[in-house]
């Protein structure tokens, strides 16, 4: 697919509001825990970014992929090349730029002019996000597109997909990203910084699996339908949830993220 028309097509998922400081980040006490999930602690003021040019080409790259495994195994029922973009692409970097507009955890080269983050190679300390049901690789390959620096698992129990994000992570010569050929249940719990979830079957089952892999003050991401989004917050009461924000193009499409509050298995009050 033409590069110059998937930068046209993304274009709309790639402004996102600057986070004004958030309680949860720090460990809330428990008044602020209640008033920080209540007002999301959050304060708009739009920021453009764009995509290099290495990154649309990986991007084409991946279309053409999908394209071509969709058509042996069910990878996606999305067949149209632009719906691709923006169903799946723009959704997953809309995501990408929420949790990572920059985060100092992640050691980055000068990037290159109006992108994020840059090219260094993962340090022992780079952030680990896990991508829970991946799929056909949304969102999780599309953030590690956006911030390559970070240690990304894949986990996929179906063995034919979990082969398809073999295939799309060596043909984008993508490095420290570990497919797990596995359920998120035999993955080890409080692991990692930054879980995601988007479109799995059986979301009420997995979404407590999927909070379980989140390390203390980690971050959990869901894109979800907009009906959802009670039953996440009544379902997991640990975390500190900030205000749902819609998916650009989408009428009923959120990202929702909450802020693991434990410690030791209990609320940190401190």
């Amino acid at each position: 697919m033409n590069p110059f028309r998937i930068a046209e097509l993304l274009g709309i998922f790639l402004s996102v509001p600057t986070a004004a400081p958030n309680n949860c980040a720090r460990g809330p006490s428990r008044s602020e825990f209640q008033s920080s999930c209540d007002s999301g602690g959050t304060k708009a003021s739009e920021e453009p970014a764009v995509l290099s040019s290495a990154q649309l080409i990986s991007i084409s790259m991946y279309i053409d992929i999908l394209l071509r495994w969709n058509a042996r195994i069910n990878l996606t029922a999305i067949r149209n090349p632009e719906e691709m973009v923006t169903r799946h692409f723009g959704e997953s970097l809309f995501a990408a730029r929420h949790l990572f507009p920059h985060d100092p955890r992640i050691e980055t080269a000068a990037p290159e002019p109006g992108r994020r983050g840059g090219t260094a190679p993962s340090s022992p300390a780079a952030l680990r996000l896990a991508d829970v049901g991946s799929g056909a690789g949304f969102p999780g390959l599309p953030i590690k597109l956006w911030v390559p620096q970070i240690a990304l698992t894949l986990i996929e129990f179906n063995y034919k997909k979990a082969a398809f994000l073999r295939e799309v992570t060596r043909a984008l010569t993508l490095t420290d990203v570990d497919i797990r050929n596995a359920r998120a249940e035999a993955v080890a719990p409080n692991t990692f910084d930054v879980v995601t979830l988007r479109a799995v079957e059986r979301f009420e089952s997995v979404l407590p699996v999927a909070a379980a892999l989140v390390a203390s003050s980690g971050r959990l991401a869901l894109l979800i339908g907009a009906s959802q989004q009670d039953q996440a917050r009544a379902s997991l009461p640990q975390f500190c949830w900030g205000t749902a924000v819609p998916v650009p193009g989408s009428r009923a499409r959120i990202l929702l993220i909450g802020h693991n509050a434990t410690e030791n298995g209990k609320v940190s009050n401190q």
